[in-house]
């Protein structure tokens, strides 16, 4: 006979006869456990009139993009939480940034959170969700790692009218003279299948089409996720579309969404998409989900229009940027910060002393043993993205470590004596294990920052330099590296994109998340190196420039033993296995 008794938040498990055993409930256990507020509560207490409300079921809602025009000039502060390098061990930054907002919450401060939406491939595949973890999560929590208010769905069927429509416009005689060796736009799905990376289509006959090379990307590697996240408006957002660009003509012109007629069925199917969704997290912070660029690939932030409706509805927004601040800090302050107009008060660097001992060389398997050595050879890995944003960005910065059981005090007062030399404050994070509590020292400090610290908020680069110039900038002032490599087809399309008129946008750099270079076998804070650049594009519609370095891939594989053969679901419908 098995007994199972919660006490708290620990469960205590035995065999009749056996001794009790301790374990943790499960990230899907506690938020399943978790007694919702009707989403209409939520909206009421951020006062939220209900006629901005479109209701998905009881804890999921859309806020009308009016609400933005009817709050003009109310604007809280805003705090952006990023991490170090990181690794297998895991960092906690989604878990931390909420976390942060619950404890604001428990010490009187307005606060909503503003996250980033998971995809499918990734809950299906290697990783989890991004609804936090522990007592530190959003809900519905399967909702939201699921289909949630079908906005990836969206976003992948406008992507693929778009690639209909090029393929059908050649079918038809190819009026515009496309070159179809030279069509840059991929058709996409939310999965991780990497047979789809590269596939001939077209084939059996005149009748299905032109045979040509094609392949697809992951829905989020969509140049449509990045437009839907940077976009104002409904107007903003069809101009947007029409921009893009989707391969070039026989005398090397550019053709565009605009061209092939598509911008507005397009903007039709992604209307209600660009709507924010409203949800909760454990403990009735209203926190807006929407958007879900991964930094690697991408830009790597939630929308603006997320970003504008939480600092328009809260004194305090909190927001999170992917990957580590080499990347997603790093295209949050110099994209979408320069796009939208927005000044962060204050900065989050989520570390844990078990990624830091990665960095120094300790494997995966012996993180819980103190080790000095190791943490002083890691701790370069942090605190160049601590200086980073103290220095380049010239912003208030408070390093959140995460704390594991096996943290030794004398591992966290070694990285609390490195940070301080740097003039920065490290504060721990317990919300993990106990929620909004476990934040309320990381909420307080945030608070001193942004009430006596006002930084002087500056680029990594400027605009009006050549595109060239601006990776290099990247490279060398947040990377550390020494230079830039690039490759003879990369040069080739830097000077065609300069004739063509996008010398003025900003580069966002696709890279590996494991390092500061382009090798993911170099951690903890590499010098001496180059980055090479293999292929440079151009997002017209999202209005950046995308700059392939290593071997990154836009359509993941699966791994051996994908997430997806421990998902399941019971009799009654309660799903099991999605972390």
């Amino acid at each position: 006979m098995r007994l199972t008794v919660a006490v708290g938040r620990i469960v205590f498990t035995r065999e009749k006869g056996e001794r009790n055993c301790m374990a943790y409930l499960s990230d899907i256990e506690i938020a399943q456990a978790c007694q919702m507020k009707p989403i209409t509560e939520i909206a009421s207490d951020a006062g939220v009139d209900e006629k901005y409300i479109e209701q998905y079921g009881k804890y999921k809602a859309k806020i009308d993009l009016s609400l933005l025009a009817d709050r003009a000039g109310k604007e809280g502060k805003l705090v952006l939480v990023t991490a170090m390098t990181p690794t297998p061990a895991g960092e906690g930054k989604t878990t931390t940034t909420i976390g942060l907002a619950d404890g604001l919450k428990r010490i009187g401060r307005n606060v909503t959170v503003a996250l980033r939406e998971p995809s499918l491939g990734p809950v299906f595949g290697v990783k989890g969700g991004a609804a936090g973890g522990g007592y530190a999560q959003v809900v519905p929590m399967e909702d939201i790692n699921l289909h949630f208010t079908g906005d990836f769905h969206a976003i992948g069927a406008a992507n693929n009218l778009l690639a209909a429509m090029i393929d059908n416009h050649i079918h038809q005689g190819n009026a515009l003279g496309i070159d179809s060796r030279r069509i840059t736009w991929k058709r996409c799905v939310d999965m991780n299948d990497r047979q789809l990376r590269f596939v001939v289509d077209g084939l059996g006959g005149k009748a299905n089409g032109v045979p040509r090379e094609d392949g697809y990307d992951i829905t989020v590697a969509s140049e449509i996720m990045a437009v839907l996240c940077l976009s104002s408006s409904i107007s903003d957002l069809k101009q947007r579309l029409a921009r893009i660009i989707v391969g070039y003509t026989y005398n090397d012109e550019p053709v565009t969404c605009g061209q092939l007629k598509a911008a507005g069925a397009m903007t039709a199917l992604l209307k209600d998409a660009l709507k924010p969704n409203l949800v909760q997290t454990l403990e009735g912070t209203p926190a807006f989900v929407h958007g879900g660029p991964f930094a690697n690939i991408a830009h790597g932030c939630n929308s603006v229009t997320a970003t504008r409706l939480s600092l328009c509805m809260s004194d305090y927004t909190v927001t999170e940027a992917g990957f580590g601040a080499d990347l997603g800090a790093e295209k949050f302050l110099d994209i979408k910060c320069r796009m939208a107009g927005l000044t962060p008060s204050a900065v989050v660097v989520v570390a844990t002393i078990r990624a830091l001992k990665m960095h120094g060389g300790v494997p995966k398997t012996e993180l819980g043993t103190e080790n000095l050595d190791a943490l002083a050879k890691g701790l370069p890995n942090l605190l160049r993205h601590v200086s980073n944003i103290k220095n380049v960005y010239k912003l208030p910065c408070v390093v959140a470590v995460n704390r594991f059981p096996t943290d030794t005090d004398t591992e966290i007062e070694e990285v609390i004596r490195e940070c301080r030399a740097l003039g920065v404050n490290t504060v721990l994070s317990t919300v993990w294990a106990d929620g909004g509590k476990g934040g309320e020292a990381l909420a307080r400090e945030v608070i001193r920052l942004c009430e006596e610290d006002k930084g002087d908020f500056t680029f990594s680069y400027e605009l009006d330099i050549p595109i060239e110039k601006k990776i290099e900038a990247v490279v060398k002032k947040i990377y550390g590296g020494d230079g830039v490599e690039f490759s003879s087809a990369a040069k080739k399309q830097l000077k065609r994109l300069e004739q063509l008129g996008f010398g003025n946008l900003p580069v966002c750099i696709a890279k590996t998340q494991y390092s500061f270079s382009d090798d993911p076998t170099l951690l903890g804070a590499p010098t001496g190196f180059t980055v090479t650049v293999k292929n440079v594009k151009v997002s017209a519609g999202a209005g950046f420039i995308v700059v392939l370095t290593g071997d990154i891939m836009t359509m993941p594989g699966l791994p051996k033993s994908p997430a997806a053969e421990r998902i399941d679901v019971d009799e009654n419908g309660r799903i099991t296995g999605l972390f």
